[in-house]
């Protein structure tokens, strides 16, 4: 085993909290992890603990390199650049905010009533909750780097072609009036001490933490129980790569669900050891993280009904072609 390939399984993979876990669960409660319940057990325990180490290491990281980018900085860098150029800082910008949609909105507001070109605004609104670099981490840490590296560089193509459709369309009509006249406040930029960034990542990770707990674990918890209790041919006859409507089912069926890619990737990962093809697997997470029922609901608020009918659909097309090619490539991936 390489240097690197060592790395990955004891920092990402966790590999040594796996085999902790296991002396717990058979030793400690007395279960086979070969069996579906100690199994099931095992599951849990790992991935929970495994999501919540990584998750407040990341996030600490990510909000340290924003606190160097609050609003209005980003507004003024946007605000000089045009086109695809734009569409693709958008894009970027929207990996460095580890926050579900609902959560983009007021910036995506802010954004808009500064005068930055919809296009752009909607760039950001795609990729912030679909590919901010926690999930890069987290998908190398389930998965391995190259599917990780795969699914955000198409995360950005969808983000930069979403929104750049949108842009054409000239929807401008459609966002309501008070977003457009929402004061826009131009603060100088504080400059903070390395003790101030600290305190700020300190409290994006535990105002963050509070909000997605509950999803991780009711994520891990149907993860496992997808891993160990759900049969395989009942899966596979749903969703087995073999079906053409397994990408676009998956979507659709996880619209409803509000989550984020921490409660999301368990369910996937399961998924996927049952079968169930890695792109329609991805579609299922990726149509949870950016069209949730509640963050469209949210969406209604500041945009008109063509307009939000439009970037669903862009979205919702993007999600099942980008399922569609991973179910094709899967074997050059993994």
């Amino acid at each position: 085993m390489g240097l690197l390939e060592w790395l990955n399984d004891q920092l990402l993979r966790m590999q040594w909290l796996s085999d902790l876990v296991r002396v717990l669960v058979e030793r400690v409660f007395g279960l086979d992890v070969a069996t579906r319940v100690g199994a099931s057990l095992h599951f849990f325990i790992y991935d929970v603990i495994k999501i919540f180490i990584l998750l407040s290491v990341l996030i600490f990281a990510i909000s340290w390199v924003q606190s160097y980018f609050p609003p209005e900085r980003t507004r003024r860098l946007l605000g000089g650049m045009r086109g695809f150029k734009a569409n693709l800082s958008g894009a970027l910008l929207g990996t460095l905010t580890p926050f579900c949609s609902c959560s983009s909105i007021p910036l995506f507001i802010g954004f808009t009533s500064s005068g930055l070109p919809l296009s752009v605004t909607f760039s950001f609104l795609i990729s912030s909750p679909l590919v901010d670099m926690a999930s890069l981490i987290l998908l190398a840490s389930v998965f391995n780097w190259t599917i990780a590296i795969a699914y955000v560089l198409v995360g950005i193509v969808l983000a930069v072609i979403g929104g750049t459709l949108i842009g054409q369309a000239r929807m401008e009509r459609y966002i309501e009036p008070f977003v457009l006249h929402s004061p826009v406040l131009d603060l100088p930029q504080e400059q903070l001490h390395p003790a101030d960034r600290m305190k700020y990542a300190a409290a994006q990770v535990a105002e963050i933490f509070g909000r997605v707990w509950i999803y991780v674990l009711v994520g891990v918890g149907i993860g496992a129980a997808i891993h160990n209790w759900i049969p395989a041919s009942l899966i596979g006859a749903l969703l087995g790569e073999e079906h053409w409507w397994s990408v676009p089912l998956a979507a659709l069926i996880a619209v409803p669900i509000y989550a984020d890619i921490f409660g999301t990737l368990p369910i996937a990962e399961a998924l996927v050891a049952k079968g169930v093809g890695l792109g329609t697997a991805l579609a299922f997470m990726m149509s949870v993280t950016a069209l949730s029922l509640p963050s469209l609901i949210m969406l209604k608020k500041v945009v008109r009904t063509p307009l939000l009918s439009l970037f669903v659909g862009i979205v919702l097309l993007g999600i099942i072609v980008i399922g569609y090619l991973f179910n094709s490539f899967a074997p050059l991936l993994t």
